[in-house]
């Protein structure tokens, strides 16, 4: 059975191929069209498909959208719109200044809403010309069929389904889908059952949103920006953020209203200084943050009864939060979507329908999974569990080759990569690392990279004014898993490591001024563990580091600069190598370096 996921309803962009309960491919929107996050969460864009993800998801199985068995969409228009049609009629407004409207939240959802309902036809009529071929045998009635799944319920799919446990708990916490912000629930293994949720206008991941505003970033975007400013400031305003978050019985809160300005003063505008006072308000909201969470988990953890936690949902890409959780042993374990942002949500709308459609009896699609047994009578529930994020485009040595002779550019094949690399990178060069394929979800984990020594003081501020970035960014550090714990302390990760950068360890006191390019202020480090199974170029260039330095440990951060997508082509690679100034590019087998 092929199932296709799509998110397009808000921003992240994506797509996800499932083929019998197994992810083939995945990736953003963003990353083929280069428009960060693919596009902005408004309803004027809801029309906009990911049409060159879907694309390239079909291609790597050989497919057209005509071979598709089901397509899932994250969105579900009829929980948002509910009983606000009297007679089944949306009216737009055509004043520029429309006046409030008694049933909806916005002027403009009627239009949102139109555009949900009719994705099918969006899809089938709507592929760009030099994609059409790909979309072609189709209408909007099928073959495949159509399925509008809730925005929540993929966000949880995405967890319980890809992720290590038989049985968990599950939490979502993003800024809104159709109606809720907040979703709690149980997995089984074999069934999938609500626990409880938040709805609108009640919404920490939207309170995280207009502090970000207030300090001058960009909502829905930056967000991880104030999770990292927060650790040069102290948390002065934590009561002013507590008197605000009502928590009440069953995991349920409230949001009073407030206004930032009066509550916190002027806001600051882009460009401007940061000052102590935004250092303290950042550090304020991320401790009412942690907090909340803390309190929401425990609940969770008495009411689901189980010993572990599935997390997704734009807020469990917050770290900090993940390892203030980790560390209280609410839950034993716990595991975050790598893609735990709106992009997730085209997997776990795949992963969700693949599972619900293998059930015999067809049951209820929005409370109950499938339960499937094998012909000995073995329950066969699940057959695929997300082990690393690897899941876009890659490209061959012969493709890379071909297009570095077309651009005329000097480069020369690698005997071998990982200690030619390393050697470059102990010499305290930064290298643009394009290898095997791309990842799905925020992080750059070692197939689209910039990677440099951590040994150097002034690393940090070195990639930051190479990748235009503010200068209170911290960079993360990649660690062979088996030497995690001699550079960072415990709690030590799962065995599995932690493969996906989305929890904070402390760096070993006797450790830190050995590698103090990715210290943040704090001591701490998002890091990235390597296994060799998982990605063998890049845990081989860890250990041939190792055996010049004596330190098992670089520098990883995207390969991008501010305002733009990770790369996806070589092409890309090529355009991000020649302006920035990157002292050297790995793409592939091969080697491009500039002349002092």
């Amino acid at each position: 059975m092929i199932t296709l996921g799509i998110n397009a309803a808000f921003h992240d962009s994506a797509a996800a191929l499932v083929i019998d309960g197994t992810l083939v491919a995945a990736a953003e929107e963003e990353r083929f069209t280069r428009i960060k996050h693919g596009k902005r969460p408004v309803p004027f864009s809801a029309w906009e498909l990911p049409f060159n993800a879907i694309d390239y998801c079909l291609s790597e199985a050989g497919l057209s959208l005509a071979h598709v068995d089901h397509v899932a969409y994250s969105y579900d228009p009829a929980e948002f719109i509910a009983d606000r049609l009297d007679d089944g009629r949306a009216w737009l407004p055509m004043a520029l200044d429309p006046p409030p409207s008694e049933q909806w939240e916005s002027p403009w959802d009627p239009l949102f809403a139109c555009y949900m309902q009719h994705v099918p036809r969006q899809l089938v009529d709507g592929a760009p010309h030099h994609l059409r071929r790909r979309f072609s045998g189709v209408t909007h009635q099928g073959p495949f069929r159509f399925h509008h799944v809730g925005h929540h319920l993929c966000h949880q799919a995405s967890a319980f389904l890809a992720g290590p446990f038989d049985r968990c708990a599950v939490m979502t916490l993003d800024g809104r889908g159709e109606r809720a912000t907040t979703t709690y629930g149980s997995w089984t293994g074999r069934e999938y059952r609500p626990l409880g949720r938040v709805e609108m206008p009640h919404s920490l991941g939207m309170l995280y949103e207009r502090i970000t505003s207030h300090l001058g970033f960009l909502h829905s975007s930056d967000e991880y920006k104030v999770m990292a400013l927060a650790a040069l400031g102290r948390p002065t305003r934590l009561e002013s953020f507590l008197e605000l978050i009502d928590l009440g019985p069953e995991g349920r809160y409230t949001i009073a209203g407030f206004d930032p300005a009066e509550r916190f003063g002027p806001p600051r505008r882009r460009g401007e200084p940061l000052t102590q006072t935004h250092f303290d308000l950042a550090a304020s909201l991320q401790q009412a943050l942690e907090r909340t969470v803390l309190r929401l988990a425990r609940w969770l953890r008495e009411a689901s009864g189980e010993r572990h936690l599935c997390m997704a949902g734009g807020v469990a890409l917050n770290c900090v939060m993940n390892a203030r959780l980790r560390d209280a042993r609410v839950f034993e374990r716990v595991w975050v979507q790598p893609a735990a942002g709106d992009a997730g949500t085209a997997l776990g709308a795949a992963l969700w329908i693949d599972h619900q459609m293998t059930d015999p009896e067809r049951r209820d699609l929005q409370t109950r999974a499938p339960r499937t047994t094998d012909r000995q009578g073995v329950d066969a529930a699940r057959r695929w569990t997300m082990t690393h994020a690897y899941w876009g485009p890659r490209f061959g040595d012969a493709q890379i080759e071909e297009l570095l002779r077309w651009a005329k550019v000097r480069y020369r094949p690698l005997q071998d990569v990982a200690v030619e690399t390393a050697r470059l990178l102990a010499e305290d060069r930064i290298i643009g690392w394009f290898q095997g394929r791309m990842e799905f979800g925020p992080r750059a984990l070692g197939g689209r990279s910039i990677l440099a020594s951590p040994l150097s003081p002034d690393m940090q501020a070195r990639l930051n004014e190479l990748k235009d970035r503010e200068d209170f960014r911290p960079v993360a550090p990649a660690v062979p898993l088996e030497d995690f714990g001699d550079w960072f302390t415990s709690p030590a990760p799962d065995a599995d490591g932690a493969p996906y950068m989305l929890f904070l360890f402390d760096v070993r006191p006797e450790q830190a001024a050995r590698i103090p390019a990715v210290c943040h202020a704090d001591r701490t480090a998002r890091v990235q563990t390597v296994a060799r199974a998982a990605n063998p170029r890049y845990y081989d260039t860890l250990r041939a580091f190792q055996a010049l330095t004596g330190v098992p440990v670089l520098v990883n951060t995207s390969f991008n600069v501010r305002g733009e997508p990770i790369v996806c082509t070589p092409r890309d690679a090529l355009n991000a190598f020649f302006s920035t100034p990157l002292d050297a590019l790995v793409i592939g087998r091969f080697l491009i370096e500039k002349r002092p």
